[in-house]
């Protein structure tokens, strides 16, 4: 997989999650295999650049090449000045999102909410790619509501003004992330474009990734909510789209270590007071799906300390690494 210059390790793609695609996530997720880690979302008004929620996003320090950064806005010129800010802080490729469908977005008609002017999206698509010299791709979602799907023309549009990328998940803006994703959009627009085009949206396991690839031609997936607590997703992928093998469960031992090293991640991009709160969605995750998970969570939510934090997570991971039958329960 390429984009521009850019050859990525596979067609992997982590998807943006605002709150959660930080940094530590993405030199996580990258690590364990993802070709590409998005950033999450950054505002195209100026007057928020200088804002610590937007430094922190802008924080690529330790990342893999390439740093790909997410821009959402709905003004061409603010758009294209915000492409090149980013470009300067370190942005490799430029993301334009036009896929989000929360209110506080779509209200200032910025993310999925776009999709219904197609004049203003070639004129913004248009604006940011002439200012910039890195690649830009581009994030949508299948139309505004079922009964008004224009992915193919959106994707036509993007084409013709040099994107060089698009992701398409597979729900209307009106359908949020409610009822199931449906594909036949997706593969109609690969069937279509000359550009990469990669598929998002219910893609939870190996097996859900060939499916997708097998169903819709698309060049590659893009993982979400399935990676949020499971990193190695993009390893366990990689390997059953190599090999038609699935790879055993991460053992506690790994798991507890990744979480440790995420943790610590946070702490020191947010400091310890931050930290400690966004660190608490991310051990939720982690431990949902495990032996004693969700009582585990309850407590860990009310811990208001970093050692303490810290201390509870190898606490719960050590009393499952020393389960007897602890293997037989996670494979299960």
């Amino acid at each position: 997989m390429k984009i521009g210059a850019h050859v990525l390790r596979n067609a992997l793609f982590v998807a943006p999650m605002a709150g959660v695609t930080d940094r530590p996530f993405r030199v996580l997720a990258r690590r364990f295999g993802a070709g590409l880690a998005v950033s999450e979302m950054v505002g195209s008004r100026p007057e928020l650049r200088g804002s610590r929620k937007t430094r922190l996003r802008l924080n690529h320090e330790g990342e893999t090449a390439p740093v790909s950064v997410q821009i959402a806005g709905s003004d061409p010129a603010a758009m294209a000045q915000a492409a090149r800010h980013n470009v300067e802080h370190g942005a490799q490729i430029i993301d334009i999102n036009m896929g989000c469908p929360a209110k506080k977005v779509c209200n200032v008609y910025a993310g999925s909410a776009l999709l219904g002017d197609e004049a203003l999206v070639a004129r913004l698509l248009e604006a940011v790619v002439r200012a910039v010299d890195v690649p830009v791709t581009l994030k949508i979602r299948t139309g505004l509501h079922p009964a008004a799907r224009n992915a193919l023309r959106i994707g036509r549009i993007a084409q013709a003004a040099g994107v060089q990328l698009l992701a398409i998940h597979g729900r209307t803006r009106a359908c949020g992330f409610s009822g199931h994703a449906e594909y036949d959009a997706i593969a109609e627009v690969k069937a279509a474009l000359r550009i990469p085009v990669i598929a998002n949206g219910d893609i939870r396991t190996p097996e859900d990734a060939k499916r997708v690839l097998d169903y819709t031609g698309a060049d590659g997936v893009m993982i979400g909510r399935a990676a949020q607590g499971r990193p190695w997703i993009f390893r366990e992928i990689e390997h059953y789209l190599d090999t038609g093998e699935g790879l055993a469960a991460p053992e506690p031992r790994e798991i507890g270590a990744v979480l440790r090293e995420h943790i610590e991640g946070l702490y020191a991009l947010y400091g310890e007071e931050q930290g400690v709160r966004v660190a608490r969605k991310h051990i939720g995750w982690t431990t949902r799906d495990l032996p004693g998970g969700e009582p585990f969570r309850r407590y860990a939510n009310g811990i208001e300390s970093a050692p303490a934090q810290l201390a509870a997570v190898e606490a719960y991971f050590a009393s499952l690494a020393s389960a007897p039958d602890m293997k037989e329960r996670l494979a299960a």
